[in-house]
Protein backbone atom coordinates (compact mmCIF):
# COMPACT_ATOMS: atom_id res chain seq x y z
CA UNK A 1 0.00 0.00 0.00
CA UNK A 2 3.00 2.02 0.92
CA UNK A 3 4.37 1.49 -2.15
CA UNK A 4 1.21 2.22 -4.17
CA UNK A 5 0.77 5.63 -2.85
CA UNK A 6 4.26 6.73 -3.47
CA UNK A 7 4.11 5.72 -6.81
CA UNK A 8 1.15 7.88 -7.55
CA UNK A 9 3.05 10.36 -5.77
CA UNK A 10 5.84 9.95 -7.78
CA UNK A 11 3.56 10.11 -10.89
CA UNK A 12 1.74 13.21 -9.84
CA UNK A 13 4.83 15.06 -9.03
CA UNK A 14 6.19 14.41 -12.06
CA UNK A 15 2.75 15.55 -14.07
CA UNK A 16 3.23 18.38 -11.96
CA UNK A 17 6.46 19.31 -13.24
CA UNK A 18 5.50 18.79 -16.50
CA UNK A 19 2.41 20.72 -16.18
CA UNK A 20 4.08 23.81 -14.74
CA UNK A 21 6.98 23.75 -17.85
CA UNK A 22 4.06 23.96 -20.10
CA UNK A 23 2.31 26.42 -18.74
CA UNK A 24 5.13 28.90 -17.15
CA UNK A 25 5.13 31.17 -20.26
CA UNK A 26 1.37 30.62 -21.26
CA UNK A 27 -0.09 30.86 -17.51
CA UNK A 28 1.42 34.71 -17.53
CA UNK A 29 -2.35 35.10 -19.50
CA UNK A 30 -5.61 34.82 -18.61
CA UNK A 31 -7.12 31.30 -19.72
CA UNK A 32 -10.02 33.96 -21.25
CA UNK A 33 -7.39 35.72 -23.39
CA UNK A 34 -6.16 33.11 -24.86
CA UNK A 35 -9.14 31.38 -25.88
CA UNK A 36 -10.51 34.77 -27.39
CA UNK A 37 -7.11 34.70 -29.40
CA UNK A 38 -7.22 31.17 -30.47
CA UNK A 39 -10.80 31.42 -31.78
CA UNK A 40 -10.92 34.85 -32.93
CA UNK A 41 -7.63 35.09 -34.85
CA UNK A 42 -8.70 33.16 -38.06
CA UNK A 43 -11.89 34.81 -38.23
CA UNK A 44 -10.00 38.05 -37.62
CA UNK A 45 -7.91 37.33 -40.04
CA UNK A 46 -10.83 35.81 -42.88
CA UNK A 47 -12.90 39.03 -42.18
CA UNK A 48 -10.03 41.55 -42.72
CA UNK A 49 -8.77 39.96 -45.34
CA UNK A 50 -12.28 39.89 -47.10
CA UNK A 51 -13.03 43.78 -46.51
CA UNK A 52 -9.15 44.12 -47.43
CA UNK A 53 -10.14 42.46 -50.88
CA UNK A 54 -13.11 44.38 -51.45
CA UNK A 55 -11.33 47.45 -51.30
CA UNK A 56 -8.64 46.35 -53.51
CA UNK A 57 -11.23 45.53 -56.10
CA UNK A 58 -12.61 48.72 -55.37
CA UNK A 59 -9.43 50.14 -56.23
CA UNK A 60 -9.09 48.80 -59.40
CA UNK A 61 -12.19 49.31 -60.36
CA UNK A 62 -11.59 53.05 -59.95
CA UNK A 63 -8.29 53.38 -61.46
CA UNK A 64 -10.00 51.79 -64.71
CA UNK A 65 -12.95 54.31 -64.21
CA UNK A 66 -10.60 57.10 -64.64
CA UNK A 67 -8.49 55.05 -67.32
CA UNK A 68 -11.81 54.47 -69.58
CA UNK A 69 -12.61 57.94 -69.13
CA UNK A 70 -9.43 59.91 -70.43
CA UNK A 71 -9.29 56.94 -73.50
CA UNK A 72 -12.43 57.52 -74.24
CA UNK A 73 -11.91 61.40 -74.12
CA UNK A 74 -8.66 60.99 -75.86
CA UNK A 75 -10.00 59.38 -78.60
CA UNK A 76 -12.85 61.28 -79.78
CA UNK A 77 -10.96 64.34 -80.10
CA UNK A 78 -8.55 62.23 -82.61
CA UNK A 79 -12.06 60.87 -84.17
CA UNK A 80 -13.47 64.35 -84.16
CA UNK A 81 -12.55 66.35 -87.69
CA UNK A 82 -10.63 63.12 -89.24
CA UNK A 83 -11.93 61.39 -92.55
CA UNK A 84 -14.08 58.08 -92.61
CA UNK A 85 -11.25 55.89 -93.25
CA UNK A 86 -9.17 57.48 -90.40
CA UNK A 87 -11.77 57.44 -87.88
CA UNK A 88 -12.26 53.12 -89.02
CA UNK A 89 -8.53 53.32 -88.77
CA UNK A 90 -8.09 54.75 -85.56
CA UNK A 91 -11.23 52.50 -84.30
CA UNK A 92 -9.35 49.46 -85.27
CA UNK A 93 -5.71 50.29 -84.07
CA UNK A 94 -7.01 51.66 -80.25
CA UNK A 95 -8.92 48.59 -79.79
CA UNK A 96 -6.31 46.35 -80.73
CA UNK A 97 -3.90 48.26 -78.83
CA UNK A 98 -6.08 48.90 -75.17
CA UNK A 99 -8.38 45.14 -75.36
CA UNK A 100 -11.50 47.27 -76.65
CA UNK A 101 -14.44 47.16 -78.57
CA UNK A 102 -15.13 50.56 -80.19
CA UNK A 103 -18.12 51.79 -81.80
CA UNK A 104 -19.00 55.02 -83.34
CA UNK A 105 -22.68 56.27 -83.41
CA UNK A 106 -23.84 59.39 -85.98
CA UNK A 107 -25.73 62.49 -84.64
CA UNK A 108 -29.19 60.72 -85.35
CA UNK A 109 -27.88 57.65 -83.46
CA UNK A 110 -27.08 54.99 -85.65
CA UNK A 111 -23.77 52.90 -85.63
CA UNK A 112 -21.68 54.59 -87.98
CA UNK A 113 -18.08 52.40 -87.28
CA UNK A 114 -17.49 49.41 -85.22
CA UNK A 115 -13.67 48.34 -84.35
CA UNK A 116 -15.00 44.62 -84.14
CA UNK A 117 -16.55 45.03 -87.16
CA UNK A 118 -13.97 46.32 -88.97
CA UNK A 119 -11.32 43.58 -87.84
CA UNK A 120 -10.43 41.28 -85.55
CA UNK A 121 -12.13 41.03 -82.03
CA UNK A 122 -9.70 42.50 -79.50
CA UNK A 123 -10.85 40.20 -76.95
CA UNK A 124 -14.04 37.25 -76.37
CA UNK A 125 -16.64 37.13 -73.74
CA UNK A 126 -16.09 33.44 -71.84
CA UNK A 127 -18.68 30.79 -72.82
CA UNK A 128 -20.16 29.70 -69.28
CA UNK A 129 -21.04 26.66 -70.92
CA UNK A 130 -18.11 24.46 -70.91
CA UNK A 131 -16.79 25.84 -67.65
CA UNK A 132 -15.34 23.32 -65.42
CA UNK A 133 -15.89 23.04 -61.94
CA UNK A 134 -12.95 25.35 -61.29
CA UNK A 135 -15.00 28.21 -62.80
CA UNK A 136 -18.00 27.68 -61.39
CA UNK A 137 -16.48 27.46 -57.61
CA UNK A 138 -14.86 30.90 -58.23
CA UNK A 139 -17.86 32.31 -59.18
CA UNK A 140 -19.72 30.89 -56.15
CA UNK A 141 -17.06 32.15 -53.79
CA UNK A 142 -17.65 35.59 -55.81
CA UNK A 143 -21.37 36.12 -54.87
CA UNK A 144 -20.79 34.82 -51.34
CA UNK A 145 -17.65 37.46 -50.75
CA UNK A 146 -20.02 40.09 -52.09
CA UNK A 147 -22.87 39.32 -49.98
CA UNK A 148 -20.67 38.88 -47.16
CA UNK A 149 -19.15 42.29 -47.61
CA UNK A 150 -22.60 43.81 -48.79
CA UNK A 151 -21.43 44.95 -52.14
CA UNK A 152 -23.51 47.01 -54.38
CA UNK A 153 -25.32 44.80 -57.04
CA UNK A 154 -24.22 45.54 -60.49
CA UNK A 155 -26.40 44.74 -63.72
CA UNK A 156 -25.55 42.02 -66.07
CA UNK A 157 -23.72 43.06 -69.28
CA UNK A 158 -26.26 42.24 -71.87
CA UNK A 159 -25.36 43.25 -76.03
CA UNK A 160 -28.48 45.03 -77.25
CA UNK A 161 -30.04 43.96 -80.43
CA UNK A 162 -30.52 46.67 -81.72
CA UNK A 163 -27.29 48.42 -82.68
CA UNK A 164 -28.51 52.40 -82.05
CA UNK A 165 -27.03 55.25 -79.49
CA UNK A 166 -30.67 54.75 -77.66
CA UNK A 167 -30.18 51.26 -76.76
CA UNK A 168 -26.97 52.23 -74.38
CA UNK A 169 -28.36 54.40 -71.31
CA UNK A 170 -24.19 55.41 -71.38
CA UNK A 171 -24.71 57.20 -74.93
CA UNK A 172 -28.02 58.44 -74.06
CA UNK A 173 -26.70 60.58 -71.23
CA UNK A 174 -23.72 61.66 -72.97
CA UNK A 175 -25.67 62.88 -75.88
CA UNK A 176 -28.14 64.62 -73.13
CA UNK A 177 -25.20 66.25 -71.67
CA UNK A 178 -22.55 66.54 -73.54
CA UNK A 179 -20.02 64.79 -71.23
CA UNK A 180 -18.65 61.29 -70.74
CA UNK A 181 -20.09 58.60 -68.91
CA UNK A 182 -18.85 55.36 -67.06
CA UNK A 183 -20.71 52.24 -66.52
CA UNK A 184 -20.05 48.78 -64.66
CA UNK A 185 -21.57 45.85 -65.80
CA UNK A 186 -20.86 42.11 -65.17
CA UNK A 187 -20.63 39.38 -67.64
CA UNK A 188 -21.80 36.05 -66.99
CA UNK A 189 -18.35 34.28 -66.07
CA UNK A 190 -18.45 37.26 -62.79
CA UNK A 191 -15.77 39.57 -64.58
CA UNK A 192 -16.48 43.63 -64.85
CA UNK A 193 -17.19 45.31 -67.95
CA UNK A 194 -16.37 48.76 -68.31
CA UNK A 195 -18.04 51.02 -71.03
CA UNK A 196 -17.15 54.39 -71.72
CA UNK A 197 -19.02 56.77 -73.80
CA UNK A 198 -17.59 60.22 -74.70
CA UNK A 199 -19.24 62.68 -77.59
CA UNK A 200 -17.15 63.46 -80.58
CA UNK A 201 -16.96 66.84 -82.19
CA UNK A 202 -20.19 69.42 -82.22
CA UNK A 203 -21.94 67.48 -84.90
CA UNK A 204 -24.06 65.15 -81.79
CA UNK A 205 -21.24 62.09 -82.83
CA UNK A 206 -20.84 60.02 -79.80
CA UNK A 207 -17.89 56.69 -79.16
CA UNK A 208 -18.59 53.99 -76.55
CA UNK A 209 -15.78 52.13 -75.68
CA UNK A 210 -16.37 48.07 -74.03
CA UNK A 211 -13.69 46.70 -72.51
CA UNK A 212 -13.83 43.17 -70.26
CA UNK A 213 -11.49 43.38 -67.60
CA UNK A 214 -10.59 40.15 -66.78
CA UNK A 215 -7.37 40.99 -65.10
CA UNK A 216 -9.33 42.52 -62.27
CA UNK A 217 -11.04 39.69 -61.37
CA UNK A 218 -7.86 37.20 -61.90
CA UNK A 219 -6.00 39.97 -59.27
CA UNK A 220 -9.01 39.72 -57.02
CA UNK A 221 -8.87 35.66 -57.38
CA UNK A 222 -5.11 35.20 -56.94
CA UNK A 223 -5.22 37.78 -53.74
CA UNK A 224 -8.13 35.58 -52.33
CA UNK A 225 -6.46 32.64 -52.95
CA UNK A 226 -3.49 33.84 -51.15
CA UNK A 227 -5.63 34.58 -48.27
CA UNK A 228 -7.45 31.23 -48.13
CA UNK A 229 -4.04 29.38 -47.87
CA UNK A 230 -3.13 31.96 -45.17
CA UNK A 231 -6.38 31.57 -43.20
CA UNK A 232 -6.13 27.40 -43.56
CA UNK A 233 -2.53 27.73 -41.86
CA UNK A 234 -3.42 30.08 -39.62
CA UNK A 235 -6.84 27.34 -38.97
CA UNK A 236 -3.87 24.67 -38.75
CA UNK A 237 -1.92 26.94 -36.07
CA UNK A 238 -4.92 27.69 -34.52
CA UNK A 239 -6.01 23.86 -33.82
CA UNK A 240 -2.65 23.16 -32.33
CA UNK A 241 -2.42 26.07 -30.05
CA UNK A 242 -5.84 24.82 -29.19
CA UNK A 243 -4.50 21.06 -28.14
CA UNK A 244 -1.95 22.83 -26.84
CA UNK A 245 -4.37 25.18 -24.66
CA UNK A 246 -6.48 21.93 -23.40
CA UNK A 247 -3.55 20.43 -22.17
CA UNK A 248 -2.14 22.91 -20.53
CA UNK A 249 -6.20 23.43 -19.11
CA UNK A 250 -6.57 19.23 -18.38
CA UNK A 251 -3.67 18.03 -16.97
CA UNK A 252 -3.66 20.53 -14.03
CA UNK A 253 -7.43 19.69 -13.78
CA UNK A 254 -6.68 16.37 -13.94
CA UNK A 255 -4.14 16.58 -11.28
CA UNK A 256 -6.15 18.73 -8.97
CA UNK A 257 -9.50 16.17 -9.61
CA UNK A 258 -7.02 13.23 -8.57
CA UNK A 259 -5.87 14.84 -5.09
CA UNK A 260 -9.62 16.10 -4.64
CA UNK A 261 -10.82 12.56 -5.43
CA UNK A 262 -7.85 11.32 -3.04
CA UNK A 263 -9.35 13.67 -0.08
CA UNK A 264 -12.56 12.62 -0.76
CA UNK A 265 -11.46 9.11 0.15
CA UNK A 266 -10.12 10.60 3.34
CA UNK A 267 -6.27 9.87 2.27
CA UNK A 268 -5.81 13.66 2.43
CA UNK A 269 -2.67 12.93 4.45
CA UNK A 270 -1.11 11.19 2.15
CA UNK A 271 -2.13 14.37 -1.01
CA UNK A 272 0.09 17.07 -1.75
CA UNK A 273 -2.22 18.98 -3.67
CA UNK A 274 0.18 20.93 -6.63
CA UNK A 275 -0.15 24.96 -6.09
CA UNK A 276 1.14 25.51 -9.74
CA UNK A 277 3.12 28.51 -8.37
CA UNK A 278 5.04 29.60 -12.01
CA UNK A 279 0.96 30.04 -13.29
CA UNK A 280 -1.01 33.46 -12.69
CA UNK A 281 -4.04 32.65 -15.10
CA UNK A 282 -7.75 31.17 -13.56
CA UNK A 283 -5.97 27.52 -13.84
CA UNK A 284 -2.81 28.66 -11.17
CA UNK A 285 -5.52 30.57 -9.20
CA UNK A 286 -7.93 27.22 -8.88
CA UNK A 287 -4.78 24.95 -8.04
CA UNK A 288 -3.70 27.58 -5.19
CA UNK A 289 -7.28 27.45 -3.68
CA UNK A 290 -7.96 23.96 -3.43
CA UNK A 291 -4.47 23.80 -1.35
CA UNK A 292 -5.40 26.42 0.71
CA UNK A 293 -8.88 24.92 1.00
CA UNK A 294 -7.47 20.89 1.66
CA UNK A 295 -4.62 22.61 3.60
CA UNK A 296 -7.70 24.40 5.76
CA UNK A 297 -9.69 21.17 5.83
CA UNK A 298 -6.66 19.65 7.34
CA UNK A 299 -6.78 21.90 10.43
CA UNK A 300 -10.17 22.19 10.82
CA UNK A 301 -9.86 18.08 11.27
CA UNK A 302 -7.28 18.36 13.80
CA UNK A 303 -9.23 20.99 15.62
CA UNK A 304 -12.09 18.76 15.60
CA UNK A 305 -9.98 15.84 16.78
CA UNK A 306 -8.07 17.86 19.04
CA UNK A 307 -11.21 19.64 20.32
CA UNK A 308 -13.47 16.29 21.41
CA UNK A 309 -10.20 14.46 22.97
CA UNK A 310 -10.37 17.71 25.17
CA UNK A 311 -13.98 17.93 25.80
CA UNK A 312 -13.46 14.09 26.75
CA UNK A 313 -11.21 14.53 28.80
CA UNK A 314 -12.73 17.66 30.87
CA UNK A 315 -16.30 16.30 31.28
CA UNK A 316 -14.49 13.33 32.35
CA UNK A 317 -13.02 14.52 35.15
CA UNK A 318 -16.22 16.01 36.65
CA UNK A 319 -17.94 12.87 35.62
CA UNK A 320 -15.87 10.68 37.65
CA UNK A 321 -16.67 13.16 41.01
CA UNK A 322 -19.99 13.08 40.15
CA UNK A 323 -20.15 9.29 39.72
CA UNK A 324 -18.03 8.58 42.88
CA UNK A 325 -20.19 10.95 45.01
CA UNK A 326 -23.66 9.57 43.81
CA UNK A 327 -22.36 5.97 44.60
CA UNK A 328 -20.90 6.82 48.28
CA UNK A 329 -24.27 8.89 49.43
CA UNK A 330 -26.16 5.04 49.96
CA UNK A 331 -23.42 3.99 51.98
CA UNK A 332 -22.57 7.00 54.33
CA UNK A 333 -25.31 7.31 57.55
CA UNK A 334 -23.14 10.66 58.79
CA UNK A 335 -25.80 13.59 57.96
CA UNK A 336 -22.99 16.04 57.51
CA UNK A 337 -21.04 13.83 55.23
CA UNK A 338 -23.93 12.97 53.29
CA UNK A 339 -24.40 17.10 53.18
CA UNK A 340 -20.98 17.40 51.47
CA UNK A 341 -21.17 14.81 49.16
CA UNK A 342 -24.03 16.09 48.00
CA UNK A 343 -22.59 19.53 47.50
CA UNK A 344 -19.74 17.62 45.50
CA UNK A 345 -22.07 16.27 43.12
CA UNK A 346 -24.50 19.65 42.57
CA UNK A 347 -20.66 21.58 42.52
CA UNK A 348 -19.82 18.86 39.54
CA UNK A 349 -23.44 19.12 38.26
CA UNK A 350 -22.88 23.13 37.50
CA UNK A 351 -19.18 22.52 36.00
CA UNK A 352 -20.61 20.12 33.85
CA UNK A 353 -23.83 22.35 32.81
CA UNK A 354 -21.20 25.43 32.60
CA UNK A 355 -18.41 23.10 30.28
CA UNK A 356 -21.31 21.91 28.12
CA UNK A 357 -22.79 25.51 27.67
CA UNK A 358 -18.66 27.14 26.45
CA UNK A 359 -18.27 24.20 24.76
CA UNK A 360 -22.00 24.64 22.50
CA UNK A 361 -21.09 28.01 22.35
CA UNK A 362 -17.25 27.70 21.13
CA UNK A 363 -18.74 25.27 18.61
CA UNK A 364 -21.16 27.53 17.38
CA UNK A 365 -18.91 30.42 16.83
CA UNK A 366 -17.33 30.24 13.04
CA UNK A 367 -20.68 28.99 11.56
CA UNK A 368 -22.49 31.96 13.16
CA UNK A 369 -19.62 33.89 12.24
CA UNK A 370 -20.35 33.17 8.65
CA UNK A 371 -23.88 33.50 8.45
CA UNK A 372 -23.99 36.80 10.93
CA UNK A 373 -24.68 40.57 9.33
CA UNK A 374 -21.33 43.00 9.97
CA UNK A 375 -22.96 46.80 11.20
CA UNK A 376 -20.79 49.60 12.68
CA UNK A 377 -20.03 49.70 15.91
CA UNK A 378 -18.58 52.38 18.24
CA UNK A 379 -15.84 50.32 20.53
CA UNK A 380 -15.95 52.96 23.34
CA UNK A 381 -19.26 53.27 23.45
CA UNK A 382 -19.70 49.21 23.86
CA UNK A 383 -17.00 49.16 26.09
CA UNK A 384 -18.58 52.15 28.42
CA UNK A 385 -21.78 50.09 28.06
CA UNK A 386 -20.34 47.12 29.28
CA UNK A 387 -18.83 48.30 32.55
CA UNK A 388 -21.85 49.96 33.57
CA UNK A 389 -23.90 47.13 32.92
CA UNK A 390 -21.29 45.15 35.07
CA UNK A 391 -21.25 47.44 37.91
CA UNK A 392 -25.00 47.53 37.99
CA UNK A 393 -24.91 43.68 38.85
CA UNK A 394 -21.86 44.09 41.04
CA UNK A 395 -19.82 41.51 38.90
CA UNK A 396 -16.48 43.64 38.86
CA UNK A 397 -16.21 42.77 43.03
CA UNK A 398 -15.28 45.95 43.97
CA UNK A 399 -12.74 46.76 41.23
CA UNK A 400 -12.42 50.39 39.81
CA UNK A 401 -12.53 50.02 35.83
CA UNK A 402 -10.81 53.06 34.33
CA UNK A 403 -11.66 53.78 30.65
CA UNK A 404 -9.22 55.83 28.06
CA UNK A 405 -9.90 56.63 24.86
CA UNK A 406 -7.31 58.05 22.36
CA UNK A 407 -7.60 59.10 18.70
CA UNK A 408 -10.02 59.03 16.30
CA UNK A 409 -14.26 57.36 16.96
CA UNK A 410 -13.47 53.60 17.36
CA UNK A 411 -15.38 52.60 14.80
CA UNK A 412 -15.26 48.53 13.40
CA UNK A 413 -17.25 46.70 11.50
CA UNK A 414 -18.53 43.75 13.53
CA UNK A 415 -21.34 41.89 15.59
CA UNK A 416 -22.12 43.70 18.64
CA UNK A 417 -23.07 40.48 20.49
CA UNK A 418 -20.25 38.50 19.71
CA UNK A 419 -18.22 41.59 20.52
CA UNK A 420 -19.62 42.02 24.21
CA UNK A 421 -18.82 38.48 24.26
CA UNK A 422 -14.89 39.42 23.62
CA UNK A 423 -15.23 42.35 26.00
CA UNK A 424 -17.08 40.71 28.63
CA UNK A 425 -14.91 37.34 29.10
CA UNK A 426 -11.70 39.91 29.41
CA UNK A 427 -12.78 41.65 32.23
CA UNK A 428 -13.86 38.64 33.98
CA UNK A 429 -10.39 37.56 33.67
CA UNK A 430 -8.87 40.53 34.69
CA UNK A 431 -11.24 40.75 37.87
CA UNK A 432 -10.21 37.00 38.94
CA UNK A 433 -6.39 38.10 38.95
CA UNK A 434 -6.64 41.74 40.01
CA UNK A 435 -6.29 41.91 43.92
CA UNK A 436 -9.20 43.28 45.87
CA UNK A 437 -9.88 46.71 44.70
CA UNK A 438 -6.99 47.04 43.01
CA UNK A 439 -8.14 49.34 39.43
CA UNK A 440 -8.61 48.16 35.72
CA UNK A 441 -7.22 49.96 33.03
CA UNK A 442 -9.39 49.47 29.95
CA UNK A 443 -8.37 51.56 26.62
CA UNK A 444 -9.61 52.34 23.66
CA UNK A 445 -7.35 54.22 20.46
CA UNK A 446 -7.88 54.17 17.01
CA UNK A 447 -4.47 54.80 14.86
CA UNK A 448 -6.49 55.44 11.54
CA UNK A 449 -5.76 51.88 10.08
CA UNK A 450 -6.78 49.76 13.38
CA UNK A 451 -8.73 50.02 16.48
CA UNK A 452 -7.07 48.86 20.16
CA UNK A 453 -8.74 47.70 22.83
CA UNK A 454 -6.25 46.81 25.96
CA UNK A 455 -7.67 45.93 29.07
CA UNK A 456 -4.74 45.56 31.71
CA UNK A 457 -4.89 44.23 35.22
CA UNK A 458 -2.74 44.43 38.26
CA UNK A 459 -2.25 40.96 39.23
CA UNK A 460 0.58 38.43 38.80
CA UNK A 461 1.01 39.05 34.93
CA UNK A 462 1.35 35.97 32.58
CA UNK A 463 5.00 34.53 32.79
CA UNK A 464 6.63 35.00 29.00
CA UNK A 465 6.48 30.76 28.37
CA UNK A 466 2.41 31.08 28.99
CA UNK A 467 1.47 34.03 26.82
CA UNK A 468 0.40 32.14 23.78
CA UNK A 469 -0.94 28.98 26.11
CA UNK A 470 -3.61 30.70 28.20
CA UNK A 471 -5.52 31.20 24.59
CA UNK A 472 -5.83 27.38 24.15
CA UNK A 473 -8.95 25.51 24.86
CA UNK A 474 -9.37 24.53 28.61
CA UNK A 475 -6.50 25.66 29.43
CA UNK A 476 -7.19 27.07 32.96
CA UNK A 477 -4.56 28.80 35.03
CA UNK A 478 -6.69 30.30 38.27
CA UNK A 479 -5.40 32.31 41.68
CA UNK A 480 -5.39 29.77 44.43
CA UNK A 481 -7.86 31.70 46.10
CA UNK A 482 -10.08 30.86 43.13
CA UNK A 483 -12.63 27.97 43.73
CA UNK A 484 -11.95 24.87 41.40
CA UNK A 485 -13.96 24.51 38.69
CA UNK A 486 -15.89 27.69 38.72
CA UNK A 487 -14.28 28.60 35.02
CA UNK A 488 -13.98 26.40 32.39
CA UNK A 489 -10.83 27.18 30.36
CA UNK A 490 -12.72 28.11 27.42
CA UNK A 491 -12.89 31.93 27.61
CA UNK A 492 -10.19 33.69 26.34
CA UNK A 493 -10.30 30.56 23.62
CA UNK A 494 -13.83 31.89 22.26
CA UNK A 495 -12.57 35.30 22.94
CA UNK A 496 -9.60 34.73 20.63
CA UNK A 497 -12.26 32.32 18.00
CA UNK A 498 -14.53 35.81 17.78
CA UNK A 499 -11.54 38.49 17.47
CA UNK A 500 -10.18 36.38 14.58
CA UNK A 501 -13.69 35.56 12.69
CA UNK A 502 -13.14 39.63 12.81
CA UNK A 503 -9.97 39.69 11.12
CA UNK A 504 -8.32 41.22 14.02
CA UNK A 505 -5.56 39.49 16.55
CA UNK A 506 -6.05 39.03 20.47
CA UNK A 507 -2.65 38.46 22.17
CA UNK A 508 -1.60 38.79 25.79
CA UNK A 509 1.24 40.79 27.25
CA UNK A 510 3.15 42.63 30.25
CA UNK A 511 2.12 46.28 30.96
CA UNK A 512 3.16 49.07 28.60
CA UNK A 513 4.00 51.21 31.87
CA UNK A 514 6.20 48.28 33.39
CA UNK A 515 4.31 47.65 36.63
CA UNK A 516 3.01 44.18 37.67
CA UNK A 517 -0.04 42.34 35.90
CA UNK A 518 -0.96 41.42 32.15
CA UNK A 519 -2.34 43.15 29.70
CA UNK A 520 -4.65 41.53 26.63
CA UNK A 521 -4.47 43.64 23.42
CA UNK A 522 -7.08 43.03 21.01
CA UNK A 523 -6.78 44.95 17.32
CA UNK A 524 -9.61 44.89 14.87
CA UNK A 525 -9.62 47.33 11.46
CA UNK A 526 -10.79 50.36 11.83
CA UNK A 527 -14.34 50.90 9.70
CA UNK A 528 -13.97 53.30 6.42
Amino acid sequence: MVEQVAGAAGEDAANVGRADERGAIAGRFSLTARILVVNILPLALLSGGLFYLDTYRTQLLGERFKLARIEAQITAEALAGATRERQEALLVQIGREQGMRMRMFDAEGLLWADSFALAEPAFEFDDISDDGWEERWARTLDHAVDAIVSAEAVPDYIEPEAQTADAFPELVAAREQGLSQIRLYDWLDGTPVITAAAPVGLNGATLLTVRNAVDITESVRSARTALVLSVLVVLFLSALLSLYLARTIVIPLQLLARAAQKVRQGRERDVEVPRLPERSDEIGQLARSVSDMTSALRQRIDAVDSFAADVAHEIKNPLASLRSAVESLPKVQDPDLRRELEQIATHDVRRIDRLVSEISDASRIDSEMSRATLERIDMADLVRAIIGSRENRAENHDHRIELETRGFAAHVQGVGARLERVVENLLDNAVSFSPPEAPIEVTVENDGECVILMVCDSGPGIPQVSREKVFQRFHSLRPDAEDFGNHSGLGLAIARSIVEAHDGSLCADARPDGLPGACLRILLPAAA
